[in-house]
């Protein structure tokens, strides 16, 4: 059963009223294939001209729509021959972040990301996507195991941030994502990174310090949540929206500014209404990033990941 947005409330109408006309029995001289036909022509119109101009916020929601897809349905439609791997060596094993070792098109990669699960029991196993220290040490050890294997690493982004529990604090949440992305700038073997749904402060950039940094077309990347902002600057999480906007936390919006490469599209609707088709795209970008960072050399990689980040902190000084 499909989960409607607030704003889709048009198209959940149009869509009711196909499935009641399917489940009646054919009526004489009334037409109800033709009718249906009628009305998903209309559900298709609606859809276009709603996901045309959704806002800030509306890109938000549709980021966390429950259908979409998440890290692990990516892992396990494009990853052939995959090894999971856990643990972080150190302390315990965090389902919040899920990765291993196997084959994108052909190329042995590592891969990691964020998972958020799917239903209650897997959003608490998974512990929403917000990853403690564990987690972020253990993406640290794969990517080191990727480095010292000469072997690319492709992370998917997909957090509202991390876990910012008196736990995680008490065993170095912010030492944990500071060598996180310290560890991403180091690497000398190609780091793919894309935001498939929410890519929430240092949480995301823990694995976004890329070469190549994509975002799905209503995925969101900023420094904090909307409803976070909000409950700063106006103690009120009632103007989330206007923090969402205020933010330019959109993928287009984060190509304007630079702060990403490039807009991946998603099929009209969002994500979660074409997942497959939503990730075999993410596929085909990811592989074809690789290929142009193949020939590179771990010194020009370093040095021009790293100068592509300081290269953001000087932009309007």
């Amino acid at each position: 059963m499909t989960t409607y947005l607030e704003f889709e409330k048009p198209i959940a109408e149009l869509e009711s009223k196909i499935s009641e006309l399917r489940h009646l029995p054919n009526a004489g001289d009334v037409d109800i294939a033709e009718e249906v036909m009628r009305l998903q022509a209309k559900v298709d119109k609606q859809i276009r001209a709603t996901y045309a101009k959704l806002s800030s916020w509306q890109r938000v929601q549709v980021a966390r729509h429950a259908e979409r897809p998440h890290a692990q349905r990516y892992i396990d439609r494009l990853i052939t021959d995959y090894t999971p791997l856990a643990g972080d060596r150190a302390f315990a094993e965090d389902a919040a972040i899920v990765g291993g070792l196997g084959r994108l098109h052909g190329r042995s990669v590592v891969v990691l990301g964020q998972e958020k699960g799917d239903d209650t029991e897997s959003r608490i196993k998974h512990n929403f996507g917000m990853a403690k220290p564990e987690g972020y040490r253990k993406a640290q050890r794969l990517m080191r195991l990727a480095d010292r294997f000469r072997i690319p690493v492709v992370a998917l982004v997909d957090t509202p941030g991390a876990y910012p529990g008196l736990d995680a604090e008490a065993r170095g949440q912010g030492e944990a994502i500071a060598t996180s992305i310290d560890t991403c700038l180091s690497l000398g073997v190609p780091l793919v990174s894309v935001v498939i749904g929410e890519g929430g402060s240092g949480g995301a950039l823990a694995i976004a310090s890329a070469d190549r940094v994509y975002m799905l077309e209503n995925s969101v990347y900023s420094v904090i949540t909307p409803e976070g902002c909000a409950s700063i600057l106006w103690r009120n999480n009632a103007n989330a929206q206007d923090a969402a906007e205020a933010m330019k936390m959109t993928a287009a919006d984060l190509k304007k500014l630079e702060v990403i490469d490039e807009v991946i599209p998603e099929p009209i609707g969002g994500a979660h209404r074409a997942p497959d088709e939503t990730i075999d795209t993410v596929g085909k970008v990811i592989s074809q990033a690789l290929a142009e960072l193949a020939p590179l050399d771990p010194d020009t990689l370093r040095r021009q990941r790293q100068d592509k980040f300081l290269a953001m902190g000087k932009k309007g000084l």
